[in-house]
């Protein structure tokens, strides 16, 4: 197994979901009328996009971090005395019970994401890294990798998260967070490739159903956090992130022999036509309807 370098496979990635994000033209207008948008709830994580000129929130706390990532317009708010300012791409990271209001910055309005995380999710991710949850002073950081993590847990709002993701995801912004906080490196520890090779084997036998993070610690005797981190590296991926591109791999192997893209779906483990498409085209930069296209071409 060749070892690859985690920063830059996950930067390069958090600039496309950015990229991707900022183009979007429901977060380029600036007519719409003030919205706030509530994606279904995930496993008690709350995920929400607004869109308000002026004023959005009078004083309050959370119990949760609060977490988003300034889409369009100027984001500000008073945060622990200060007036603070948020342009787009940079992110917000609200600590627990930490009072703060809301608004836009101009007139032009402002549109936003937020991911409402209850802090005993980082427990598990943080032990080995300081003994309390990570505090980060400065409330407005320019991180492209943490803004493409936020976007990634948050999704298109109309969708829920396969558990395996959710996971890995919180397990890094939780890292990220400790980076950011100034919490001592973890120690990088042996490389545990038995362990990672069991684990893609029962991946590869299990790609047609939803895989939970407790299965594979039971598989390879490594908590979830520890595994994620074992796969970025050794494959230079995540778990979650292997599982879809076997299923990819099972899902054209189907149609090049003649299966419809529905069967291909259905028979590689995702939800449904339009899951499959979209995780094709991100990978594979074309549709499965091209695909089936250019394999029965070569067929006939």
């Amino acid at each position: 197994m060749q070892v690859f370098s985690r920063e830059k496979a996950a930067d390069h990635s958090a600039a496309n979901a950015i990229a991707g994000a900022l183009d979007d033209p429901l977060e380029r207008s600036c007519e719409e009328k003030d919205r706030i948008v509530v994606a279904p709830e995930l496993a008690g994580i709350e995920r929400i996009e607004a869109r308000f000129r002026g004023k959005g929130f009078e004083p309050h706390r959370h119990d949760t971090y609060a977490l988003g990532v300034t889409m369009a317009g100027i984001q500000t708010f008073r945060y622990r005395g200060e007036a603070r300012f948020s342009p787009p791409g940079n992110v917000i990271v609200l600590h627990p019970d930490e009072l703060h209001d809301g608004g836009a910055g101009t007139e032009e309005g402002l549109t936003y994401r937020m991911i409402y995380i209850p802090p005993e999710r980082f427990l598990p991710a943080t032990a080995g890294r300081g003994r309390t949850l990570p505090f980060v002073a400065t409330p407005v950081v320019d991180d492209p990798r943490l803004a493409g993590l936020l976007l990634d847990a948050i999704g298109s709002m109309d969708e829920t998260i396969e558990p395996l993701k959710l996971d890995e995801i919180v397990g890094e912004i939780a890292s990220a967070l400790l980076d950011h906080a100034g919490a001592p490196q973890a120690r990088a520890g042996r490389l545990a490739r038995p362990e990672v090779q069991r684990a893609c084997d029962f991946l590869r036998e299990n790609l047609s159903r939803q895989v939970g993070s407790a299965e594979l610690e039971a598989v390879t005797g490594l908590d979830r956090f520890a595994l994620s981190r074992q796969f970025r590296q050794l494959l230079g991926t995540s778990p979650h992130r292997y599982l879809v591109m076997r299923r990819l791999e099972r899902a054209k192997a189907l149609i090049t022999a003649g299966e419809t893209i529905a069967e291909a779906a259905f028979a590689s483990g995702f939800a449904d036509q339009a899951h499959l498409n979209r995780h094709f085209k991100k990978a594979l930069g074309m549709t499965p309807g091209r695909f089936a296209a250019l394999a029965a071409g070569h067929r006939n």
